[in-house]
């Protein structure tokens, strides 16, 4: 199965999900059957597992290719590569549907509204800034709590597809959910080492 191009991103990943075996793609495979080479189609299908609550395994699959796409945009890199080890890592048939069941239900209306608007911020000069708020939104779905997957996920999955359709307003909304998502997740960090700090000093002062 190769891309056709009268498709959406969406459509061909519904097809990849229908056309996968039980043992599913690895992601070079996957990103093969794409035949896409822009960093925006990668990172929203990466992003897609992470959007869905309650998934669990596939989005631990993706992070570390996510963080590997998005440190090439920041170097400048012109077209995506993934290291061989990173590659290999396999989704498999179930966890490709839900992939592409969240991606509609998630993101279905996007295809409606987005085109093309405020070209300098999807510009190559803009790529490097951009990769670096998806670095540290990719970052940030590896802290290990609950829940933790989902808003910085949807932050890479909208940025990425305005990305991919030259969309600067989509682009500024998903940098914005990501910067709000990363200082959030900082501040309760920081709150947290407080109350921890002045439980420690009140049990050993006693």
């Amino acid at each position: 199965m190769t891309a056709n191009p009268d498709r959406t991103l969406l459509q061909t990943i519904e097809v990849l999900a229908e056309a996968a075996p039980e043992e599913g793609f690895s992601l070079r495979e996957i990103f093969d059957r794409l035949d896409e080479s822009a960093f925006g189609a990668g990172l929203f299908l990466l992003a897609l597992p992470c959007c869905i609550p309650f998934l669990y395994g596939v989005p631990q699959v993706v992070a570390l290719p996510m963080l590997a796409l998005a440190f090439q945009m920041v170097i400048g890199r012109e077209e995506p590569w993934l290291p061989a080890a990173l590659g290999k890592r396999k989704i498999d048939r179930k966890g490709l549907t839900q992939m592409a069941t969240g991606g509609r239900k998630w993101f279905g209306w996007i295809e409606a509204i987005i085109r093309p608007r405020f070209s300098v911020i999807t510009g190559r000069r803009s790529e490097r800034v951009i990769g670096f708020f998806l670095f540290l939104f990719s970052a940030s779905i590896l802290t290990p709590l609950p829940m933790t997957n989902t808003v910085p996920g949807m932050a890479v999955a909208v940025t990425a597809f305005g990305l991919m359709q030259k969309d600067g307003l989509a682009v500024i909304a998903g940098v914005i959910l990501g910067t709000l998502w990363v200082g959030a997740l900082i501040t309760g960090a920081f709150l947290g080492l407080n109350v921890i700090t002045h439980i420690s000093s009140a049990i050993l002062g006693s």
